[in-house]
């Protein structure tokens, strides 16, 4: 069962009666949650092929992932302060302008430090975006049950994306270069700012947060977030021996003690501590964090595996992830059923369960054959189908009204975050066992040994921490769900 705030009520400017009236708007916030999701896995069926057009080394390689997702998820939390102050229309449509600029100039990439610097840019213009999408789809309805089917929807959207980003790459790469993938974002920035400029009215300024925004705070948390994430491919790159690692340690905890003394002391926090340590919000974002881990180390061992190891080419490589497509697509009219039968809390912990599980299955068989790692794929996908909307509602119904937008914010900062550390553990462990630049392709036999122990070694450390947020959030909100 939710618990009783889960039924508190939050001022609505124009609610709307039914998800019909609010299409515009919903297209329009669907649009935004899809290319977000898709930028998340487009490129990882085709990082073989960038990496030896590039010549882009394996950690790099990382980055052309991780890029997006640091930068996402390190100013994710500050623009959603800032739009809770500022107007989350407002803020949307200048991060969709970026956004569409940002994805013309993939056009031009010539080298990988380009890449990396545009997909950087991308992730600032998504993290202006994207934790607005939640919060105004929620607060477009009055009612509660009009609030999960539109955050349902929204997730289904995304979902989809998700499944059909490594898909629509592979086979796109059979008659067209890499950089389209990211140039497709363009007609979505346009349908996203049509459906967000006509569906939804402007920001009332009785709803907005008026407290001071802490952009010290904000610069704190980015640092910590940022950091903590380059630390360990400096490690690799550098060694144990050099200084720069070392300093990225000891910057990313300073800037962490820093931000939470500076939190606890100031009259108006970027983020108030007292709300994240709320069990349903605290609870929320750790179900979240399981399956981002989760899902984005798979991902990307599962895309490396099917090319590298295998040497399947782009567009069946793309076909191999179709288990997972047919899932998100399939499993979208029972999420509404699902997570009414069995209540939000014990839907958050059963996705986030299932997400970990798929990962659990491929770290102990993905070796052994390609229908292991399809029954991992099942399993994350069929997790990942409900846990957004799951978790997201927890999170949103255990904040103050006027703190939507941060809400959202965290919940995405979570899942991109633990993303990005999900593709850093498994390209630390890759550059550290690996011997030579993982995509020449030709492997030896040594090498794929060192490729087969670094997919298991990777996997189990992200199987057992994803697994310990799960239980740590099950007991978080053990009383919550009891009441």
């Amino acid at each position: 069962m939710t618990s009783p705030s889960a039924t508190r009520e939050y001022p609505v400017s124009q609610p709307f009666r039914s998800l019909r009236e609010a299409w515009v708007a919903l297209v329009g916030l669907s649009a935004i949650f899809l290319f977000e999701m898709m930028n998340n896995t487009v490129l990882n069926v085709a990082l073989p092929t960038i990496g030896r057009e590039l010549s882009a080394p394996t950690v790099a390689l990382q980055w052309v992932t991780n890029s997006y997702s640091v930068v996402f998820g390190g100013l994710m939390l500050v623009f959603g302060v800032v739009a809770d102050r500022l107007g989350r229309r407002r803020v949307m449509l200048a991060g969709l302008v970026l956004l569409g600029a940002a994805s013309l100039a993939t056009a031009l990439v010539t080298s990988t430090g380009a890449l990396i610097a545009v997909r950087a840019v991308m992730g600032l213009a998504a993290a202006m975006t994207t934790p607005g999408t939640m919060a105004m789809a929620f607060r477009l309805f009055a009612n509660e049950g009009l609030r999960v089917r539109a955050i349902t929807l929204i997730s289904t959207v995304g979902m989809v994306g998700l499944a059909i980003g490594p898909t629509v790459g592979g086979l796109a790469l059979s008659f067209a270069p890499w950089q389209v993938l990211l140039l497709a974002n363009v007609p979505m920035v346009a349908l996203a700012l049509v459906g967000i400029r006509t569906g939804i009215p402007a920001d009332d300024p009785a709803e907005l947060h008026r407290a001071p925004a802490d952009l010290p705070g904000g610069v704190l948390g980015t640092a910590t977030i940022v950091l903590t994430l380059v630390a360990p491919t400096l490690f690799v790159e550098a060694g144990a021996g050099s200084w720069s690692p070392w300093a990225a340690v000891a910057g990313a905890v300073t800037a962490a003690v820093l931000f939470v003394v500076r939190e606890r002391t100031i009259p108006h926090p970027l983020l108030d501590l007292s709300l994240v340590a709320r069990p349903q919000v605290s609870g929320g974002l750790a179900y979240k964090a399981a399956s981002g881990l989760a899902n984005a180390g798979l991902g990307y061992l599962v895309t490396l595996q099917l090319q590298l190891d295998w040497g399947w080419p782009p567009a069946l490589a793309s076909l191999g992830m179709l288990p997972q497509v047919v899932v998100l697509i399939a499993g979208g009219p029972y999420v509404h059923r699902f997570v009414e039968r069995v209540g939000i809390d014990r839907a958050a912990w059963m996705s986030a369960g299932s997400v970990v599980a798929g990962l659990a299955v491929y770290t102990l068989s993905g070796n052994l054959g390609y229908p292991w790692v399809a029954l991992a794929l099942v399993f994350v996908a069929a997790g990942l189908r409900v846990v957004g909307a799951a978790a997201g509602i927890n999170v949103l119904n255990g904040l103050p009204a006027n703190r939507t937008s941060t809400g959202a914010a965290l919940i995405d900062t979570a899942a991109e975050v633990t993303a990005a550390a999900g593709v850093a553990v498994v390209g630390t462990v890759l550059a550290a066992l690996f011997a030579g630049n993982i995509t020449d392709g030709h492997w030896s036999a040594e090498q794929t040994g060192q490729f087969h122990e670094a997919t298991t070694a990777s996997g189990l450390v992200l199987t057992l921490v994803s697994a310990a947020l799960i239980g740590w959030a099950m007991r978080r909100t053990r009383r919550i769900t009891a009441a």
